[in-house]
Formats: structure tokens, C-alpha cells, sequence
């Protein structure tokens, strides 16, 4: 899948796994992630591109203007994240 600005990624390494981004840019081998609270659109987090996996959504132009609108559009899959996470454990 290719990445493309407004892309979102889920990392698998670092002290930022299991966390969502939006790519703000994407090279050839790192990208420029932002979550829109701790790594902001001003002050982006680059990552090699082999330690992201990403997703089918591609967030709008509006959506990638302020930090809050990035925050609000990753929201969506934080708390899939943990309404899954409480199936799981819910189960067992």
C-alpha cells in the first residue's frame, strides 16, 4: 500500500508502539508522523517506514489542518482499540 499525506499508521516499535499517526510526509525510506498531542503538525515524529503499518484510511485536508482536527480524526481508532482490547479480556 502506498503512503501518502494524511495516510494513517499504526507504529510496532519504539516507545510510541501500538499508537496511531497521521503521515504528514512520506519519503522513500522514513516518514513524518504527527498524532496531534504529544507529536504535533509543528514539531513531527520521523520514522522508518518498515516499523509502521498502515491502515485503509486517508484522512482529508481538513482534517490535517490543526492539531485538535488530527486529534479528533485519530480519536476513531483509539477507542476501537479499546473496545477491542476489552472484548478480549472479557472473554478469557
Amino acid at each position: 500500500m502506498d503512503l501518502v499525506t494524511g495516510s494513517v499508521v499504526r507504529a510496532l516499535s519504539g516507545r510510541d508502539k501500538g499508537g496511531f499517526f497521521a503521515v504528514i510526509s512520506a519519503g522513500e525510506r522514513e516518514l513524518m508522523l504527527c498524532d496531534g498531542k504529544r507529536r504535533t503538525l509543528e514539531r513531527p515524529k520521523r520514522k522508518n517506514i518498515i516499523h509502521v503499518a498502515p491502515t485503509k484510511t486517508v484522512l482529508s485536508e481538513q482534517q490535517m489542518t490543526t492539531n485538535a482536527a488530527v486529534r479528533k480524526a485519530l480519536s476513531t481508532f483509539i477507542h476501537r482499540e479499546e473496545f477491542a482490547c476489552q472484548n478480549r479480556t472479557s472473554l478469557k
